[in-house]
């Protein structure tokens, strides 16, 4: 039985649970709202207790992250706002690191620009978002829905934390030294081979609106930020299938790159669909 968390009551606590352990075990579950219907309030809810559980076992916050920022993609959603995600140090990986596929349901790769909070921000804090980010880098954001077959709706990827899965940071540039991010080219390439280009234009229209944004969302939800947390903006292209063995890199003109290779083979025994 899928268990779901819904406005009447439910099991928060178990449907967390379940979203979980099927990231852990990289086996996908069905859609929390093919068992009964789910708020978004009550997914964000499902969303803190799945990270709750993340750092019992030893995991530090590390950031957040935004979706939706695509307004193509949105507008396909149905989605007016974006969504809100959170990061771990156990997400990190270093620029260059190798990647197993084992660790995941069906990855994806996406091109982004990252911010790097200067100060800490409580939820009841009201700050200028361009003093709130003091440098930022090129990324690429790993995403992995832990739902079968890649499908889900707003409320269901809400509480699967967004699909966030693992991100990769190239070198930090001082804001102030960044000069105008607003449309900036971006590729994301596949082996040297160029799979998607586009522009940090897609990220709201300029990807300091995502800080403006991440901060919004933040007080919200009663989620403190603090000095050194990372700020994915959200994906400047589509995403992109991971495959065994493909080298990945991002970059963005002016601000440089951000690379992973994937493993060849996942290990023998690994859970999958």
């Amino acid at each position: 039985m899928n268990p779901v968390a819904t406005e009447a009551g439910g099991d928060l606590a178990e449907a967390a649970a379940v979203l979980d352990a099927a990231a852990t075990g990289a086996a996908p579950v069905a859609q929390l709202t093919a068992a009964a219907p789910l708020t978004l309030d009550a997914a964000y809810d499902v969303q803190r207790l799945l990270i709750e559980r993340r750092t019992a076992r030893g995991e530090r916050p590390s950031g957040v992250k935004l979706g939706f920022t695509s307004r193509t993609k949105a507008a396909q959603m149905g989605v007016f706002d974006v969504i809100f995600g959170r990061l771990t140090d156990a997400m990190r990986l270093p620029d260059g690191a190798r990647v197993p596929l084992d660790r995941y349901v069906h990855p994806r790769v996406e091109p982004e620009v990252a911010f790097r909070l200067a100060v800490d921000v409580r939820p009841e804090d009201t700050i200028d978002p361009e003093t709130a980010v003091d440098a930022v880098a090129p990324a690429l954001e790993i995403i992995d829905s832990r739902y079968r077959d890649f499908r889900f709706t707003l409320e269901d990827v809400v509480a699967d934390n967004t699909s966030a899965a693992g991100y990769v940071l190239g070198p930090w540039t001082a804001l102030a030294d960044a000069g105008d991010l607003a449309n900036r080219g971006v590729r994301l390439e596949i082996d040297g081979r160029t799979a998607e280009t586009g522009s940090t234009a897609a990220i709201l229209g300029h990807p300091l609106r995502a800080v403006h944004a991440a901060l919004r969302r933040a007080r919200a939800l009663g989620h403190p930020l603090r000095a050194g947390d990372v700020l994915l903006a959200g994906a400047a292209t589509p995403a992109v299938a991971l495959t065994p063995g493909s080298h990945v890199e991002a970059t963005v003109t002016g601000l440089g790159r951000a690379a992973f290779t994937v493993e060849d083979a996942p290990t023998e025994g690994t859970p999958h669909e």
